[in-house]
C-alpha cells in the first residue's frame, strides 16, 4: 500500500484521539487559569488583557494559515502547533513571573477552553477532518468530534480540583502548577498521535469550480463572517471569566467550581451527540438556532442568580444547549465551500469570532473589577440574540442545512 495513501477512519480516530487529550488539559486551565492569576495579584482587567492578546495573536496566525494550508497540507501546522503548546506549558510550570507567564499564557492559549480545539490551528484541523467525506457523514464526525472533546473538558475540570488537594503541601500559587506539567504532557502526547497520521501530497491541480459557485461561496463567507463577530463579542464578555465570576460572586474556588464545570461539559458532550434526531427534523440551521435561544435564557438568569447552587446549574444547562451545536456549526461552516477551500472558509469563520471576542475580555473584565456584575451577561445576550437572527436569515435556505443532511 502507498505510504502516502489517505485513509480517513484511521486519520479521523487519530484527530479526535488527539482531540481527547487536548480537551483535558484545556479543561483543568479553562477552570483554573484565571484563578491561578487571582492567585498571584493579577487583577480582572490584567485577566482580560492577556486573554485578548491571545485571541489577537490567534487571528493574525489564523488568517495567515488556514489558507496556506489548503495548499501545502495540514498536518505540518499542527505539529508545529503541539510543539508550541509543550514550551507554553514547560514555561508556566517553571515560573511565574508576569512576563513570562504572559507570553506562554498568549502562546499556550490558556484559560479560553476551545473544547480540544487548536486554537488559531483550529480551521486547519477541521479541513483535515472533513477532507474526502459527504455531507452527511461530516455532520456526524464533527458531532462526535465536538462530543470527544467535551468529555475531555469533563475530565480536565475535574481535574482542575487538584490545586484544592496540594494546598496543604503547596502553598498558595504554587498548588496549580502541576496543572501545566500535565498539559506540557498531553500535548506531548498528541504531537506523537498527529505525527502518525499520512497524508498524501497535495494535488497541484488547478480548480475547475464554476465561477457563479465560487460567488456564492463568497457571499456566503461574508454573511457568516458578521454573523459569527456578533457571536464573538458576546462570548467574550463572559465566557473567559466564568469561574472567576463564581470565585468573587459567591467565594468559591476550584474544590465547587471544578465539578460544576466538568458536569456541564460531559452534558454538552451529550447533548452533542443527541442532536441527530433535531437536526433529522430542523435542519442544521433551525435546530442551532432553538437550542442557542434556550441558552440565551439561561444566560438572562445567571446573573441574578440568589445562589451558587442556582448559578451552577444555570450554568449547566445554558453550556449544555449552546456547546451542542458546536459540530453541527463547523459542519455547516465546512459545506458552504468546494473543499479546495475548507481552510480558508474555517479560518475567516474562526478569525471573525476571534477578532471581536478579544474585544469581550476587555470591557468584561473592568466591568468585573467595577463590581457591575450582571451587565456582562445582559451584553454578550444582546449580541447572541442579534447573531442568532441574522444566521438564520443567511444560512436557514442553504442545500447543506436541509432536515435529510443529518
Amino acid at each position: 500500500m502507498d505510504k502516502h495513501a489517505d485513509r480517513p477512519e484511521r486519520r479521523i480516530r487519530l484527530l479526535i484521539a488527539a482531540r481527547a487529550l487536548r480537551s483535558i488539559a484545556q479543561g483543568a486551565l479553562v477552570v483554573d487559569f484565571a484563578l491561578y492569576l487571582e492567585a498571584l495579584g493579577w487583577t480582572g482587567a490584567h485577566i482580560g488583557a492577556v486573554m485578548a492578546a491571545g485571541l489577537l495573536l490567534g487571528v493574525a496566525l489564523t488568517l495567515l494559515l488556514g489558507p496556506l494550508s489548503d495548499r501545502i497540507g495540514r498536518k505540518p501546522f499542527l505539529l508545529v502547533y503541539e510543539a508550541l503548546q509543550i514550551v507554553a506549558a514547560a514555561v508556566a510550570l517553571v515560573t511565574s513571573a508576569p512576563a513570562w507567564l504572559a507570553a506562554a499564557a498568549v502562546a499556550g492559549s490558556f484559560g479560553r477552553g476551545g473544547n480540544g480545539a487548536t486554537g488559531p490551528f483550529s480551521p486547519i484541523e477541521q479541513a483535515w477532518l472533513a477532507a474526502g467525506l459527504a455531507p452527511a457523514r461530516i455532520v456526524r464526525v464533527f458531532r462526535l468530534n465536538a462530543a470527544v472533546g467535551f468529555f475531555g473538558m469533563g475530565a480536565g475540570a475535574v481535574l482542575a480540583m487538584l490545586p484544592s488537594w496540594l494546598a496543604t503541601t503547596l502553598p498558595g500559587p504554587l498548588a496549580f502548577r502541576p496543572i501545566f506539567g500535565f498539559a506540557a504532557v498531553a500535548s506531548a502526547a498528541c504531537l506523537g498521535l498527529l505525527a502518525a497520521i499520512d497524508e498524501p501530497p497535495r494535488p497541484s491541480s488547478r480548480t475547475t469550480t464554476p465561477p457563479e459557485r465560487r460567488r456564492s461561496e463568497t457571499r456566503n463567507l461574508i454573511g457568516l463572517m458578521s454573523a459569527n463577530a456578533l457571536n464573538g463579542l458576546g462570548i467574550g464578555m463572559v465566557g473567559p471569566f466564568i469561574a472567576y465570576w463564581f470565585h468573587i460572586r459567591f467565594g468559591v474556588g476550584p474544590a465547587r467550581i471544578g465539578p460544576v464545570m466538568a458536569l456541564g461539559f460531559v452534558l454538552a458532550g451529550l447533548s452533542t451527540l443527541g442532536t441527530q434526531r433535531l437536526i433529522g427534523r430542523l435542519g442544521l440551521v433551525d435546530a442551532i438556532v432553538v437550542m442557542r435561544i434556550l441558552g440565551l435564557l439561561f444566560l438572562a438568569m445567571l446573573p441574578f442568580a440568589p445562589s451558587y447552587g442556582v448559578a451552577a446549574a444555570l450554568h449547566v444547562l445554558r453550556g449544555m444547549v449552546n456547546r451542542g451545536t458546536a459540530g453541527a456549526r463547523q459542519a455547516l461552516t465546512m459545506q458552504l465551500v468546494e473543499l479546495d477551500r475548507r481552510g480558508l472558509a474555517a479560518s475567516l469563520s474562526a478569525v471573525s469570532t476571534q477578532i471581536t471576542r478579544a474585544l469581550g475580555p476587555l470591557l468584561g473584565g473592568w466591568l468585573f473589577d467595577i463590581d457591575l456584575l450582571a451587565v456582562p451577561f445582559l451584553v454578550a445576550g444582546a449580541f447572541q440574540t442579534a447573531y442568532l437572527v441574522l444566521y438564520r436569515r443567511l444560512f436557514r435556505g442553504h442545500p447543506a442545512a436541509r432536515p435529510e443532511q443529518a
